[in-house]
């Protein structure tokens, strides 16, 4: 079993930066990819960022490329998820999630909240 918890979010201007943590207890080998997913306000949630724990190999989605990076570091069992140029459109909770060799291997954090104001 993992369990995934999440912290650094906050209040941040358009334009600034926030640095999102994500921390896995339990089974840290397990986990094959973790991911950022967001929840805007009024929305469904969707998929920002992935990371491949053996090699770390990102992947982004257009809206964040170029703004947001993605990385892990395997000896503290975290992955992050760095934000810059924040725009209030990303303002949103913010979910650490990750999956295992199997598809009843997913795991998720309780989210933190991100709020950009403009």
């Amino acid at each position: 079993q993992v369990h995934l918890e999440e912290s650094g979010g906050g209040l941040v201007q358009a334009g600034g930066s926030l640095r999102l943590s994500c921390v896995a207890s339990g089974s840290w080998n397990n986990i094959v990819a973790m991911h950022w997913f967001r929840q805007p306000p009024g929305k469904q949630r969707e998929l920002v960022a992935s990371i491949i724990i053996r090699n770390g190999r990102t992947q982004y989605e257009d809206f964040v490329k170029g703004r947001f990076t993605i990385s892990r570091d395997n000896t503290k069992n975290a992955v992050y998820l760095q934000m810059t140029n924040l725009k209030p459109e990303d303002t949103a909770v913010y979910y650490c999630n990750g999956d295992g060799p199997g598809p009843e291997y997913e795991w998720w954090g309780q989210g933190t909240q991100v709020t950009v104001s403009s």
